[in-house]
Formats: C-alpha cells, sequence, structure tokens
C-alpha cells in the first residue's frame, strides 16, 4: 500500500470512529428520555431499598405495579409498611401500633402517585415536567461508591420555587438504565436518599400485595396529610 493509500484509510478509520462515537453522545435531556422509555416497559418490579436521611436509616423490600401501586415492607424499622393503591396512602406505623391514612382527592391523585415513587414511569414524567437535567460530570458511566457498578448521574433543578426538592440527582445503571440512587436536597437544605439494589423488574406481582390488612388492635388516624 502506498503511503498516500494508507493516509486515505487512515482518515476514513477516524471518520468511522468519529461518527460512532458522535451517535453514543447524548443529551441530558436524551438521556432522561431513554431512561423514561426504559420504565415504560416495566409492568412492574421489585428491590431492596435502604432510604437515608440525617442520622436515620431505613430499609425493607419495595414492590411497585405500574401505573401507581408502591408498597414498602420494612425491616427496619421492623414491621413498619407503607402502602400506596393510587387512591389511598397508608403507613403502618408498629412503635405505636398506629395507622394512618390518607384518602388523594382526584385532583391530587396524579402528583401525589408520582411523589411515591420517582423510581417509576409516572415518577419520571413528573420529573421531567418539574426539573431540568444536566449531567454531573458527563455522559460517560463512572464506578458507583468505587465499586464496579458503573452509572451515568443525572443533576435535576427544579423549574420553579414549588418544588419540595430543590435538586435531585440520579444514578442510573450504565447496562440496564433503572435508577441506582436518587438524592435529594429540600428546600431547607436537608438530604434524603434512596438506594435500590436487587432490583428485579417484570416479575407478575399480583394486585392483591397492595391491600394491606392493617392488625386489628391498631388505632386509626383518617386524612393526616390533608382533608379532600
Amino acid at each position: 500500500m502506498t503511503k498516500q493509500g494508507f493516509f486515505v484509510v487512515f482518515l476514513l478509520i477516524i471518520s468511522i470512529a468519529l461518527l460512532y462515537g458522535q451517535q453514543e453522545i447524548y443529551t441530558a435531556e436524551r438521556y432522561m428520555e431513554m431512561v423514561s422509555e426504559r420504565y415504560s416497559s416495566v409492568r412492574d418490579y421489585e428491590a431492596n431499598i435502604e432510604i437515608r436521611s440525617g442520622n436515620n436509616t431505613m430499609s425493607g423490600t419495595v414492590s411497585h405495579l405500574s401505573p401507581t401501586f408502591l408498597r414498602i415492607d420494612f425491616t427496619r424499622p421492623a414491621e413498619q409498611v407503607i402502602v400506596f393503591n393510587g387512591e389511598a396512602l397508608t403507613i403502618y406505623l408498629p412503635e405505636f401500633r398506629s395507622v394512618l391514612n390518607q384518602n388523594v382527592a382526584a385532583s391530587r391523585r396524579g402528583n401525589a402517585a408520582a411523589s411515591a415513587g420517582m423510581a417509576s414511569a409516572q415518577g419520571l414524567s413528573m420529573l421531567r415536567r418539574n426539573y431540568v437535567p444536566s449531567f454531573v460530570t458527563g455522559p460517560n458511566p463512572e464506578p458507583l461508591d468505587g465499586g464496579g457498578e458503573r452509572v451515568v448521574r443525572l443533576r435535576l433543578t427544579r423549574r420553579t420555587t414549588s418544588e419540595g426538592f430543590r435538586e435531585i440527582i440520579l444514578s442510573i445503571n450504565a447496562e440496564t438504565r433503572l435508577i441506582r440512587r436518587i438524592e435529594g436536597t429540600t428546600i431547607a437544605g436537608g438530604e434524603i436518599r434512596f438506594d435500590f439494589t436487587n432490583i428485579r423488574t417484570n416479575v407478575g406481582i399480583p394486585i392483591q400485595r397492595f391491600a394491606y390488612d392493617f392488625p386489628p388492635n391498631a388505632s386509626m388516624y383518617n386524612n393526616f396529610l390533608f382533608r379532600d
């Protein structure tokens, strides 16, 4: 091969590499859209969940059934349960033997359901409407906590001051495009973190799982957040 021929082949290889690289570069908005598309194919999922707020840590198992069903069975604190069935939020506090119930008015149902689970198609739809995404360090995956799992990190900044979180950071598994971690900063500067591990999608969760039978001797408190 002549020098001229080698140079032409070299330029061709470089051009292909550049073209391929351009195809792999996404804007933060487009990447957020791709994550939403991934969750739109998830009918249900189960995962281990850990919630950290200040010095407090809670852990358990979360179950989600599209579009709005959510249940968390805690092991820490033991026996505590949170259930949202699309119309009512129920929280069982074993320490006080108390059940907190909140009916959700039709006008508020969409927002309440989305707030109950950001790691869902509905939750992501709410985030895309109310927050502006940007990459934390760039579109390339990086290790999560220095381990082998690699994630893409998105920073979501609220569009208006009415949002409860001033900023949200999503850590998204680069291979599955499932959310591994949610870190939220409240208006008051408090921080809360949700970690999702051992995620299992489309396992066939029955709707009956979200019909919670509370202990018969528990005290009942209705509409503890707001009244219809």
